[in-house]
């Protein structure tokens, strides 16, 4: 396989963007308004919380960040692109390649099969080297897809029907002198499953404000600050790595990697991007942290964490603890914690599981409205939720109430065959809670209660 329109066309405009020339947007413009002096690249968020707003990332900011990946990694390389060369994650792949001048290799997996994979990883791996510098390799994906070639290893089911090809999938991943894992949290057990495999993965956070990931296993990349601020005011990582204790607030992340602002609204860039009395810049994200002698763990969103009788529960430390009582029990999975409004409680705390295969059983309550086509549904709509109850709950409760405390285990929990998403690899939580919502007013049901 070789690089071909319209992948090279994207390579073509990078190179072009990144040289001075005219500024490359993957996606079609929101607006025409003018981009600030200096923007290379101009990048759609994912608008998790509201409307998309357009990212401006200056060339130099995207040279500091492939520069500082490389550097993290052990060096440049070639990269094989299996991620939308849309979003930022992929046209990061990209950019390292144009940067380093160096091979990318771009597949058209979509759906993504870890057979597919297989076949296209182990080819790049096999091709002889192109260019200077690209003796080491990489490989940048999901969660998602992480879950997939781990499934189809274990004989769990690949989503292509052939079990030996997708067991060679994570044996090809194995092959990669690294493999960037980012764009939502991965599951601790799934991790530690697929570094028993051999695979090199380094998990990374970031977003489009900073050039994509800019902290590599809970440590920043060379240039990069990260700090938390709440009412007492920031603690930054630097003081942390010092020997304070672990500390938890809102993430801020600062360096040579952070965009320009928002195009076409100067609101949004004031609010989102704050300069210190020392000249230092800071983006401030939504994400809820927690530093320890320097290294982030991200609890999840500020936004999500649900409020239930007077007690603060984080969704990523309940979807942590549900994905090690799966990897327990030796079920495959995902899961999905929102929080929904309770008349006693305020909210309580709801699991949405994703279990492959899974098909509702005749007669099981739903959320499906009826008389209506699915492609004129909403993404919560087109969610089919079937009760999950009995020893499933128990165990769940049990499992989480032991780690987290009463209040963080769930009151209910629902089955689905797959969790929606809005972008690559982020769960669209929104759409799950509303789903939720919807399942907890079929007529005849019980509200939740604990």
């Amino acid at each position: 396989m070789t690089l071909t329109d319209p992948a090279g066309a994207v390579v073509r405009a990078v190179r072009d963007a990144l040289g001075g020339g005219a500024v490359y947007a993957p996606q079609p413009r929101l607006s025409d308004a003018a981009v600030p002096p200096g923007t290379a690249l101009v990048l759609r968020t994912s608008g998790s919380t509201g409307n998309p707003r357009e990212v401006a990332l200056s060339a130099a900011a995207l040279r500091a960040s492939a520069e500082a990946t490389h550097d993290r990694l052990g060096g440049p390389g070639r990269w094989l692109l299996v991620l939308p060369p849309t979003h930022v994650a992929g046209v990061q792949v990209v950019n390292r390649t144009v940067v380093a001048g160096t091979e990318v290799r771009v597949g058209d997996l979509a759906p993504f099969t870890p057979g597919a994979f297989a076949a296209l990883a182990q080819d790049f791996l096999d091709s002889p080297v192109s260019t200077p510098g690209s003796d080491r390799a990489y490989v940048s994906i999901v969660p998602t897809q992480l879950h997939r070639l781990v499934a189809a290893a274990d004989g769990d089911g690949d989503g292509d029907g052939d079990a030996d090809e997708g067991g060679d999938g994570l044996a090809a991943l194995a092959r990669f002198d690294a493999v960037l894992v980012g764009g939502a949290a991965t599951p601790a057990p799934l991790l530690a499953r697929a570094r028993a495999a051999g695979v090199r993965a380094v998990t990374t956070y970031g977003m489009s404000e900073t050039s994509g990931g800019c902290v590599y296993d809970g440590v920043p990349l060379a240039g990069v600050r990260v700090r938390l601020t709440d009412a007492t005011g920031p603690g930054d990582a630097a003081g942390a790595a010092a020997g304070a204790g672990p500390t938890t607030g809102v993430v801020e992340l600062s360096g040579p990697v952070l965009a320009e602002g928002y195009v076409g609204d100067p609101g949004a860039t004031a609010a989102a991007f704050r300069t210190d009395p020392d000249g230092t810049r800071w983006f401030r994200t939504s994400d809820l942290g927690r530093l320890d002698h320097g290294r982030l763990t991200i609890l999840g969103r500020a936004d999500d964490v649900i409020l239930t009788g007077g007690v603060n529960v984080a969704p990523a430390a309940v979807e942590d603890a549900i994905a090690g009582h799966l990897a327990r029990l030796g079920t495959p999975g995902e899961a999905c914690v929102v929080g929904v409004p309770d008349d006693e409680w305020g909210q309580v705390v709801v699991a949405v599981l994703a279990l492959p295969g899974h098909t509702p059983a005749a007669g099981t309550p739903q959320n499906q409205p009826e008389n209506q086509a699915p492609e004129d549904q909403a993404p919560e709509e087109r969610l089919p939720l079937a009760d999950g109850g009995g020893e499933l709950l128990a165990g769940l409760r049990t499992a989480v109430g032991r780690l987290l405390g009463a209040p963080a285990a769930p009151r209910r929990v629902y089955v689905t065959p797959a969790l929606p998403t809005r972008g690559p690899g982020k769960v669209d939580r929104r759409a799950v809670r509303d789903a939720v919502v919807r399942a907890e007013r079929i007529p005849g049901r019980e509200p939740v209660r604990p």
